[in-house]
């Protein structure tokens, strides 16, 4: 049976390498920095949370929900399009796959999807085809945590990384360009799969293999750094979560998020209840964000025929009153390629010079980016070390302050019996990277020479980033 299952899976892949070789040809591969910057410029998109939620009046049904209960006997992806289009929005994002595992497109990995429930149809192909007809770009939402298919904590199994893999490949080879992937449920504290569970920089690759000039973004700014590209093209702020970027001073090429009625699925209380003020809206919410590098995209969740309600049909048609485009460019700061792999330093032994009461050396490599290591006020020259206890390859250092104190400071690392300097000089940023060719070593150490006040190191990151 392995060898079958093994067998079947080498022919799709061999199968799927062919037509992504074949839409390669057709596309001319961008620099990040040139795709983020085409995204963050797109302004304001719609979001379009539809699946088997929407017939359970909750965001969270039970994963073992009938295929029988998903039938929009009347659904109209063109009627989406155009209430984007009455909004002056210049993209939509539909949910592929929610939480619970339900897929809305003609999946071959599962029977759990669309085309074994009444409506038989591929609500994906529907969804590409009406905004492209209307002149409006495609992004694909897909989540990682499967409830239905036991892709969950304590339970991932290899077969999961395949049927994930399987299911990108999929939707990035089967419907066109894709402008971006939108990817939730993943190394979040509510979802608690990790980017080792599911190993992120695999994906990634793959995602990139297949569609080069896809925007790959991980619901993932609850836990990581402002100003920091960890595990995602662009930072991402999901604000009914509570999630806020500071408008003044950012400085990323972002994206940020809330619906438009009270929750992202729809419920039976929509038709009759108010959704948000179009006006406060577009005043206290897209122009601020587009003015601080942020595209910004609003949920509008279809009923269960498939179509959006009057009210929220007036509200879109409201914003598009209100807000246009102003044409502008957004002029964020360069980040460089994410941080896509995993990091070494990772629970491995620290050391450091003497720590500040409680705050010890296991807290700058916990990741946790909100407990810290603190250099006790004592001591005039502070160090922290990592030790790998045996020889690991690495070629990227990331260094992560909460306030930016450390000034000069020297990296160094042990190999061949001895200290190998890395790096001596000065860097004032709070996320301090470090790029440069494959080392190996079996020990990494910063040794810290001047600071405002006494250092402290949220996370110690080291990595090994495919070149």
């Amino acid at each position: 049976m392995k060898f079958k299952s093994a067998l079947k899976t080498g022919l799709f892949l061999l199968l799927h390498l062919f037509v992504v070789q074949a839409f390669a040809q057709q596309t001319s591969k961008q620099p990040l920095g040139v795709l983020q910057q085409r995204f963050v410029d797109l302004k304001f998109g719609m979001f379009i949370h539809f699946n088997i939620p929407t017939y359970f009046n909750q965001d969270w049904p039970d994963p073992e929900a009938s295929p029988v209960a998903f039938n929009p006997t009347k659904l109209d992806a063109d009627q989406w399009a155009k209430a984007a289009k009455s909004a002056n929005m210049t993209y939509g994002c539909l949910t592929t796959k929610h939480h619970s595992g339900f897929c809305i497109w003609d999946t071959k990995t599962t029977d759990y999807n669309v085309m074994h429930s009444p409506y038989k149809k591929d609500v994906v192909r529907q969804f590409v085809n009406a905004f492209r007809a209307n002149g409006l770009k495609v992004m694909l939402y897909y989540s990682i945590l499967d409830t239905h298919h036991k892709l969950r904590p304590n339970e991932i199994q290899p077969k999961h990384i395949e049927m994930v893999k399987r299911q990108l490949t999929e939707l990035l080879t089967n419907y066109g360009q894709i402008e971006a992937l939108i990817i939730d449920g993943w190394d979040a504290p509510w979802s608690r799969i990790s980017y080792d569970d599911v190993p992120f920089e695999q994906i990634y690759k793959l995602v990139k293999a297949l569609q080069p000039n896809c925007i790959l973004m991980d619901l993932n700014g609850a836990k990581y750094p402002k100003d920091g590209l960890y595990y995602t093209d662009i930072k991402t702020y999901e604000m009914g979560a509570g999630q806020r970027m500071s408008k003044d001073i950012n400085q990323m090429p972002s994206l940020a998020c809330l619906p438009l009625q009270s929750s992202w699925f729809w419920k039976t209380n929509f038709p009759s209840t108010e959704v948000k003020n179009p006006a406060k809206l577009v005043e206290e919410t897209i122009v601020p964000l587009n003015k601080a590098n942020c595209n910004f995209i609003l949920n509008v969740a279809p009923n269960r025929d498939g179509l959006f309600d009057d009210n929220a049909i007036a509200a879109l048609k409201e914003i598009g009153k209100l807000w246009h485009s102003d044409g502008s460019n957004v002029d964020f700061k360069p980040t460089g390629a994410p941080i896509i792999a995993t990091n070494l330093a990772k629970h491995q032994p620290a050391n450091s010079s003497w720590s500040d009461d409680m705050n010890i050396m296991d807290f700058a490599n916990d990741d946790d980016f909100g407990s810290s290591w603190q250099s006790n006020p004592e001591v005039k020259s502070p160090w922290y070390e990592v030790d790998f206890k045996s020889p690991q390859s690495f070629n990227e250092i990331v260094i992560f302050e909460h306030k930016s104190n450390i000034k000069k400071y020297k990296l160094e690392y042990f190999a061949n019996n001895k200290w190998n300097t890395l790096f001596d000089g000065e860097k004032s940023e709070r996320v301090k990277l470090h790029r440069f060719g494959t080392l190996r070593g079996e020990k990494v150490r910063m040794l810290i020479e001047s600071y405002d006040t006494p250092p402290s190191i949220a996370e110690f990151g080291i990595y090994k980033e495919p070149r």
